[in-house]
């Protein structure tokens, strides 16, 4: 007599689902870029808290016009920086957003 399991539960599917979605596979051939996109990632939300907090700080008045300047050329080679870096390894803005499921995106859409 054979028996057959029962058919998954949709949540169960929804679940393996998600661990194939998360599940890392390691290619040789895009180790490099897949590493660069996970450190541009990184160094991308630090550059925008650091300007978010530089613009909070500038509104607040804590910031002198001298340090004002200095910031914002600091941050404009810093975006400049990572623009250059993203076309070295093939990336978008769009590709260091990652998607953090239910959280949504990791990075602000705008």
């Amino acid at each position: 007599m054979e028996t057959s399991d029962p058919a998954p539960r949709a949540g169960e599917d929804a679940r393996a689902a998600r661990r194939e979605r998360w599940r890392f596979e390691a290619d040789p051939e895009t180790v490099e870029r897949d590493l660069s996109r996970l450190v541009l990632t990184i160094v991308e939300l630090l550059r925008q808290l650091v300007e978010r907090q530089a613009l909070r700080r500038m509104d607040e008045g804590d910031l002198s016009e001298e340090q004002i300047e200095k910031m914002g050329v600091t941050l404009m080679r810093l975006e400049e920086a990572m623009n250059d870096l993203c076309d070295r390894f093939g990336l978008t803005p769009a590709d260091l957003n990652l998607d953090l499921g239910p959280l949504g995106t990791l990075l602000p859409l705008d």
